[in-house]
């Protein structure tokens, strides 16, 4: 399936979670199993033309994606947590949010030195997650510089500033709005 058929898969529900959002439910397209097996084809070819030698994702949605991603290229996957939920040391990184702060943990035992990780999720905005996740990563000592969305929300910029970061975004479809 292509991009274009792709995007079709995708609810719109609009204000959620607040009046005025247009949320990009992504439930729809994991449910279509040509569509996610087609999504992950895709995800999957441009991590290899990355030169990824393992995929990381986000808690909960970059679990799907990056996972499938990485089993498909036969690499490892690097779980990005939510505190408290991983059973070793970890590595932690505090990020800004809209209206607060959040925290993001890794298992540094999983990073080797100069590993090339790509950052695989379902949807970038503002790019908040994406770019604690490349800090937290490079912290551990692994190589991001790419990162690969199934949604790209432009108007929130979230890619630019990822961009600016030195990290090479590509998205499989974008939507207008927030």
């Amino acid at each position: 399936m292509t991009p274009d058929e792709l995007k079709v898969l995708i609810r719109t529900v609009p204000d959620f979670p607040s009046p005025g959002i247009l949320f990009r439910d992504v439930t729809t397209l994991i449910g279509h199993g040509a569509g996610l097996a087609a999504c992950v084809g895709h995800l999957s070819d441009w991590a290899r033309a990355a030169g990824a030698q393992a995929i990381a994702g986000m808690e909960a949605r970059g679990f799907i994606f990056g996972a499938a991603v990485a089993a498909q290229l036969g690499l490892g996957f690097v779980p990005v947590r939510k505190p408290g939920k991983l059973p070793v040391p970890t590595l932690g990184i505090d990020y800004s949010l809209e209206y607060g702060t959040d925290r993001l943990e890794i298992d540094p035992s999983a990073i080797k030195p100069g590993m090339r990780l790509v950052i695989v999720d379902d949807l970038i905005a503002t790019g908040g997650t994406a770019l604690a996740t490349t800090e937290l990563l490079r912290q551990a000592g692994g190589q991001v510089d790419h990162a690969l969305f199934v949604i790209d929300l432009p108007d929130l910029i979230g890619a630019e500033r990822l961009r600016g970061a030195g990290v090479a975004v590509q998205a499989l479809m974008d939507f207008p709005g927030h």
